[in-house]
């Protein structure tokens, strides 16, 4: 198995020499040339072309590994990337001084750069390291944290749902906007959302920011959550309002930082573990045990 791998490889270094470069799909997004297991970014890919970009890489590449490459292990192999997405959240450009109307148009991979592909030894411990993986989020605390085993690795302001029964035409009944508790995980991820006011079904393009400057809406995934069995509509998506974070302010969904969305998604590949409590008794950051207020009046 490992020597057929090792001939395609030959075969496919040497197509490549022959042909400079692959055209990836019918977008003409250009592809890649191989330069021992790098990939060359020959042309600016953009936020809109990211996924495709990305998916084509992993399609190309992943006959050729002796494990299963997917873009999560790709990132993980390439920080810079993760960085690179980070960055384009409205409000750390708006510190910048760069007001951003269409996150889409944001160029993510320059021309020039070059993605590594993970070896064997790389993906095999972030394997491990997914398996050990998992989201616990804490409603009246507005935290959401990322553990591997016992070690927390981020910490992050969410917003929760609201303390209210409310008709939303999207399920057609009065639904309680609460945030359910429980235990389950992430099912599914939402690359490119379509964004509805859930209350009475429009979808909507633009949002206002916290400035009061309008947009388009960003492109940056939805994590589909499956909490005690039940698939009940509780995403963890960003905010593009984040001065409603560390409130009870949503339709029940978990909403974070843009910036903070994207490390989320690539720290939950499908499959990750996901608890979501109600705990009123917490330590600080200065080690003192404290009551949080009971958002929910839960006795």
């Amino acid at each position: 198995m490992i020597a057929s791998k090792n001939i395609l490889k030959l075969f496919v270094f040497l197509l490549f020499i022959i042909l400079g470069l692959f055209s990836m799909n019918s977008n003409e997004i250009t592809v890649i040339s191989k330069l021992n297991d790098t990939v060359l970014v020959s042309e600016n890919i953009k936020i809109k072309t990211y996924f495709t970009y990305m998916d084509s890489i992993v399609n190309a590449y992943d006959s050729l590994t002796d494990y299963k490459l997917s873009e999560h292990l790709l990132v993980r192999f390439n920080p810079w990337i993760l960085d690179s997405l980070k960055n384009t959240d409205y409000y750390l450009m708006m510190k910048k001084d760069s007001f951003v109307y269409n996150q889409k148009e944001l160029i993510v991979l320059h021309k020039g750069s070059r993605l590594i592909i993970p070896n064997e030894k790389f993906a095999d411990s972030m394997l491990n390291s997914f398996s050990k993986t998992f989201i616990e989020i804490n409603i009246p605390e507005f935290k959401l944290r990322i553990y591997e085993d016992s070690i927390q690795r981020f910490e992050f302001p969410v917003r929760v749902g609201r303390n209210e029964r409310k008709y939303l035409k999207m399920g057609d009944r009065i639904t309680n906007l609460k945030t359910k508790t429980g235990i389950g995980s992430i099912v599914d991820h939402v690359k490119n959302p379509d964004f509805y006011n859930p209350v009475n079904g429009k979808k909507y393009f633009y949002t206002i920011r916290d400035d009061n400057k309008t947009t388009k809406m960003p492109q940056i995934p939805w994590l589909v959550t499956e909490v005690n069995n039940v698939r009940n509509g509780q995403l963890i998506h960003p905010t593009t309002n984040p001065v409603t974070l560390s409130k009870a302010y949503s339709n029940g969904c978990i909403g974070t930082k843009e910036a903070d969305a994207w490390v989320i998604y690539y720290y939950a590949p499908i499959g990750t573990k996901l608890i979501i409590k109600y705990n009123l008794n917490v330590t600080n950051e200065k080690g003192k045990n404290v009551v949080l207020k009971n958002i929910y009046g839960v006795k």
